[in-house]
């Protein structure tokens, strides 16, 4: 294998020369391989060692054999302890799920304080198998069956194309030693009960599993790149990037064949798991919503708007008389003025007489109302909002500027009639908003 592997690493990831690499190293028998080949090919190599704090003593020991191997081979190691059980138990997450994500954050952590170029692991052709399989089980799409990329920015997988006995055989013949992780003997996790008790099985039942894996892989990768080059096709006619987020031409998009798939293809990294409901929307009243985690997909009218959800959003903020400039929650500069000027959208002259302080900054509620400048009579904030044809999302994006729970600004849209300047004013207020 040293010598397929040497020149696999050369010809698939040349740019590896010469820099500083960060390599990932539990101890196990995997990383240790790829540890040992990539200092003794000359890489410039630095070790993480992450101790999960799962086995007991059998952490620490992991973590001491790890740090006296690089000791002796003078390289030199990074390792640290998380409390795994409660950060999972706090995010929710199960418990290699929160491995995971501790673990590549202080990658990434790493890499940006000691300049690290790159992040290697030590996955290989089985892992490839047991995800493959744990994917398929979980109805995932063609993502995530087409394999484990052996690049992904930063992060660098040169044993992909290896098994795990090629793995053992390299170990075997340069005398390594490795740590056993008897949690691995386990099968309480779909991973471990795949590689002990079904995989096994699949070899011996079908001959060259893994190189026939491997071609279907090969096949399932080509077809993946093969569909989104036509999804960047297909974006660019029914998907308008606006100030809002993402509009999605339903006209246009019911009119390709496939819309179901398609639908799939342009949200799927967005988070949605609920595809039914998804898929509904195209159907749907306006008003109509699915969410993610992290995303919205809101149906108005012909169009589907996506819009990332904020984490933080003011429910209200307090204006006193003192204040000339607010940042937070929108961006307004107060100036008392002598006369009216320029007015439009974003400016506004009032009577501050009439203001009664602190002003209130806040979103507008079902049954707000008030007297439009220019118009006659009261109107509902609602109905003014379906005269100016605002989308959903852009009604949900208007502050209201208050005093006494009054509105005296529909911002950056109309002022109220009864804060206007007149002849009888004595103090105007000049407010600028800065979107």
């Amino acid at each position: 294998m040293f010598i397929k592997a040497t020149k696999h690493i050369e010809n698939n990831f040349p740019f590896l020369r010469g820099k500083k690499l960060l390599i990932a190293c539990s101890g196990g028998l995997d990383s240790m391989v790829l540890l040992h080949l990539m200092h003794r090919e000359g890489y410039s190599v630095f070790v993480a060692h992450c101790n999960f704090s799962l086995r007991g003593n059998e952490s620490d020991d992991d973590e001491t054999f790890v740090l006296d191997y690089c000791k002796k081979t003078t390289i030199k190691a990074f390792s640290k302890t998380f409390d795994t059980k409660l950060f999972a138990k706090t995010n929710k997450l199960s418990t290699q799920m929160a491995a995971r994500d501790l673990r590549y954050a202080w990658f990434e952590e790493l890499s940006k304080q000691n300049n690290f170029d790159y992040i290697l692991t030590a996955h290989h052709l089985d892992d490839e198998l047991e995800t493959f399989l744990i994917n398929l089980s979980r109805g995932s799409g063609l993502k995530g069956l087409s394999g484990i990329p052996s690049q992904n920015n930063k992060i660098i997988r040169p044993l992909l194309v290896f098994s795990r006995e090629d793995i053992l055989r390299y170990a075997r013949i340069n005398d390594l030693y490795w740590r056993e992780d008897s949690s691995n003997k386990s099968s309480d996790y779909l991973r471990n009960d795949l590689r002990l008790n079904v995989i096994p099985k699949y070899k011996g039942a079908t001959n060259k599993l893994l190189q026939n894996f491997k071609n279907s892989l090969s096949h399932l990768t080509e077809s993946k790149n093969l569909l989104d080059d036509y999804l960047a096709l297909i974006s660019k006619l029914v998907i308008t990037e606006t100030a809002e987020g993402f509009r999605i031409d339903i006209q246009k998009l019911t009119a390709l064949p496939n819309t179901r798939a398609l639908l799939f293809g342009l949200l799927s990294e967005f988070g949605f798991t609920e595809w039914d409901d998804v898929y509904l929307l195209l159907e749907a009243q306006s008003g109509k919503q699915v969410f993610s985690k992290t995303h919205r997909l809101l149906k108005d009218r012909n169009v589907l708007l996506l819009v990332e959800i904020s984490e933080k959003e003011a429910a209200n903020f307090l204006v006193s008389e003192e204040i000339k400039k607010i940042t937070e929650p929108i961006g307004l500069i107060f100036e008392t003025v002598s006369k009216i000027k320029e007015t439009s959208k974003h400016v506004i002259y009032l009577d501050n007489e009439r203001l009664t302080y602190p002003l209130e900054l806040r979103r507008w509620q079902k049954g707000d109302a008030f007297f439009p400048l220019g118009l006659r009579g009261k109107k509902k904030v609602s109905k003014f909002f379906k005269d100016e044809k605002l989308s959903l999302l852009a009604k949900e994006k208007v502050w209201l500027l208050c005093s006494d729970h009054k509105i005296v600004w529909v911002v950056g849209m109309r002022l109220d009639d009864c804060y206007k300047v007149t002849p009888k004013t004595t103090q105007i207020l000049k407010i600028k908003y800065t979107p």
